[in-house]
């Protein structure tokens, strides 16, 4: 009560010194008169955020099955798919729309969230941003959307990612400051995300090549029988594709994986980061062209539409690392995440961490004393076989992780997580809706 006399006399005193004279007392009697009148209307509650549902293309390798089809028509195919999918929310009933791309330049330039929201049809009435944190950028989008969706600012909003690899080489018109190295802020190749998963190899000695060949070779099963049991197939949006030899089709399947992998083709392969090196093709996700849609929405909203709600977001954090090992980056984005939500690792029944590369996902594992082939860990396979189309990866994540809520009632939490280019990491915890009881 004392402070909030202060800050309103501090406040009548700036307005009688703009305005001239000694009238502090006045504005003090005007001011608690008007308050009076019309009190603050924030709110100190955060609202409950759901998913609703999410999307994507198929993933195409880089330049290859959408060579003729631009980033932002890959976009607009995930948004439109989404919205064709949830009949019940009216296309102006769209409050924001945020669009991450990792090269914001191009068919992924022009800001590519209002672009893209125009493109899909969407009332102009309807506003978009675009969004960059690298390969989190769909992570971040949905949960800068899922902030406001909190505060009340808005109540049901698209969140997404595109990534044409194809069109835009990684690091495409990048221009680091060259005082990174000569000031030595990072090693010479930290930009070089190979590089940093070799880093990882070095620090952790225990993951060997042999371990991240085999988990390579696990998604790449995992991800087979996923196809083979129709699990993948019930979230890609069917989009047109252009060949110069073929002209038209209809991509409808992931182009990236290879269920004839063997654990001796894997050992066979060059490591094109270091000579006698660990890292290669074959045991790191792939350059890939794609996009991703996410429709959230305040519980209240979803329920009063009558949408099905598939998660529920928990809590979120980054946390930076040292760019050298920016694989390590979910290890503590992770830590912050359950500390946020008073959860230990023991809690959560389902992972969904994004494989840019096998050390990556082993060092997590690691840390928190999970088996390398734990079943809770990305059970429809990864980003290793099907492609990590950068800023897009992170709704791709949330949408395998609400599947596996379906499928696991008795799971009740479970994670989000991906290591960013620069020394990040993300994580995002969600419950399940469908929880019954059981394991956590």
């Amino acid at each position: 009560a004392n402070r909030g006399r202060g800050i309103t006399q501090q406040i009548c005193c700036v307005i009688s010194h703009i305005i001239g004279g000694d009238k502090v007392g006045y504005w003090q009697v005007t001011l608690k008169h008007h308050y009076r009148k019309r009190p603050f209307l924030m709110s100190n509650t955060l609202r409950s955020v759901v998913l609703v549902d999410a999307v994507r293309t198929p993933f195409g390798k880089a330049g290859s099955m959408y060579a003729g089809t631009r980033a932002d028509d890959l976009m607009v195919r995930a948004m439109r798919g989404l919205l064709e999918r949830n009949p019940k929310v009216s296309p102006d009933a769209i409050e924001d729309v945020a669009i991450a791309a990792a090269t914001q330049t191009g068919d992924q330039g022009m800001n590519i969230g209002r672009s893209a929201t125009l493109l899909a049809g969407l009332p102009k009435t309807v506003p978009g941003y675009s969004v960059d944190r690298w390969c989190a950028g769909a992570l971040t989008a949905t949960t800068t959307i899922a902030g406001a969706i909190a505060m009340g600012a808005i109540d049901i909003a698209i969140a997404g990612g595109v990534e044409h690899m194809g069109n835009h080489p990684m690091g495409e018109l990048m221009d680091p400051n060259p005082r990174y190295l000569a000031e030595k802020l990072v090693e010479q190749d930290a930009l070089a995300m190979g590089a940093t998963a070799e880093r990882l190899h070095d620090r952790f000695p225990q993951l060997t090549k042999e371990r991240a060949d085999r988990y390579a070779y696990n998604s790449q099963m995992k991800t087979a029988q996923a196809y083979a049991d129709g699990k993948l197939q019930r979230d890609l949006i069917p989009t047109a594709a252009r060949s110069a030899e073929l002209g038209w089709g209809v991509a409808t399947i992931d182009e990236g994986p290879r269920p004839t992998t063997t654990m001796e083709g894997l050992a066979g392969l060059k490591t094109p980061f270091r000579p006698a090196g660990r890292v290669t093709a074959g045991n790191s996700s792939g350059l890939n062209d794609g996009a991703t849609a996410a429709l959230l929405a305040s519980e209240d909203k979803a329920n009063e539409l009558g949408l099905t709600i598939k998660a529920r977001l928990i809590t979120f954090a980054f946390a930076g690392v040292e760019p050298e090992v920016m694989g390590y980056g979910p290890v503590p984005a992770t830590i912050k995440a359950l500390a946020k939500a008073g959860l230990k690792i023991e809690d959560i029944g389902a992972f969904e961490v994004n494989e840019a590369f096998a050390v990556q996902v082993l060092a997590f594992l690691d840390h928190f004393g999970i088996a390398d082939d734990d079943p809770r860990v990305n059970p429809y396979g990864g980003a290793i076989a099907v492609g990590h189309p950068l800023a897009s990866s992170g709704v791709r994540l949330m949408l395998n992780l609400a599947r596996t809520f379906e499928e696991k009632p008795d799971v009740r939490y479970g994670i989000t997580t991906m290591c960013i280019g620069l020394g990040m990491g993300g994580t995002v915890i969600w419950e399940n809706p469908h929880y019954t009881g059981g394991k956590k």
